[in-house]
């Protein structure tokens, strides 16, 4: 994964006297999965619709490989999932996606593509007659039918459920092996968090954040929460031995800074029997989000 598929670069976009965008660089690489968060309003939406050429820049430019947004090139290697898809309600998911590979100039298994994401038996069924979801997975089919370089997903498992959005993400998962740059714009942060190589968090159109999920941990210092399991009576004794606090009856809670961590540990296993169990959670996602999506977050 070295050469960038997606460049962005000090991208600016201003709506009158409203700045959306406000100097945002992001880098996605052939092969890789960037989640990209940020609340409602947040600018996502918008830098999709510059990368797909569909709004103008203020400034900053962005690449797709070498090719300019909205160009034709650019056009044939770039796939869009929008989160509400929208299909001619009178055709059957077999007849659209033939379309489509029509307007593509191309040969595809259109069978095979609709199989391949759950539409099997539905495929000569009018998508008038689809659910939300059923349109959801003929829109990704659409996304597989041009092997692109780059593909963006706009909350691509909006109306999946969770057998469904496991076998999204398992697609996802093989578009990246075959070498696409895929970004997901989301608000299923549990879906992601394990689900992508890097996460990348908007603030009103200012990146605060773009790492592994590993490396804004370590940079976010959250504490990791360790909870004790102690024998018999002994919560109270472990509780005022390492200063935690006690949950219940048998259990205490210590919270750790990512340098206290270890020195925690050793405590705790130095006490012998009088430990039954401990559970260690380390900070999720959703607690990284918080922390660099806050108010005065740089």
């Amino acid at each position: 994964m070295t050469d960038s598929a997606l460049t962005i670069e000090h991208v600016r976009k201003d709506r009158g006297k409203t700045t959306v965008l406000d100097d945002v660089s992001l880098r996605v690489a052939s092969g890789e999965r960037v989640a990209l968060l940020g609340h409602n309003g947040a600018g996502k939406s918008t830098l999709i619709k510059t990368i797909l050429g569909l709004t103008p820049l203020t400034d900053g430019q962005i690449r797709i490989g070498d090719a300019k947004p909205g160009s034709a090139v650019a056009r044939r290697t770039t796939a869009y999932l929008p989160e509400a898809v929208s299909f001619h309600p009178a055709l059957t998911g077999r007849e659209q996606l033939q379309l489509f590979a029509r307007l593509d100039g191309q040969k595809a298994d259109v069978p095979g593509l609709l199989d391949r994401v759950g539409l099997r038996d539905a495929m000569d069924r009018r998508i008038g007659a689809y659910s939300k979801g059923m349109r959801q997975r003929l829109g990704l089919a659409q996304v597989l039918l041009g092997n692109p370089k780059v593909a963006l997903l706009d909350e691509p498992t909006s109306g999946l459920d969770p057998i469904s959005r496991q076998d999204l993400y398992a697609i996802i998962d093989e578009l990246a092996a075959n070498g696409t740059a895929v970004l997901i714009a989301s608000h299923a942060l549990t879906e992601v968090e394990a689900q992508t190589d890097r996460i990348a968090i908007l603030r009103k159109g200012v990146k605060v954040a773009d790492d592994t999920l590993q490396n804004l941990s370590a940079q976010a210092g959250l504490p990791t929460r360790l909870r004790i399991r102690a024998s018999g009576d002994n919560a109270d004794q472990v509780a005022e031995a390492t200063g935690g606090t006690r949950i219940n009856g048998v259990a205490v809670e210590i919270l750790c800074t990512p340098d206290r961590k270890m020195d925690a540990l050793r405590r705790v296993a130095a006490m012998g029997e009088v430990i039954t169990d401990i559970e260690m959670t380390p900070p999720r996602l959703e607690d990284l989000y918080r922390h660099y999506a806050r108010e005065g977050a740089q």
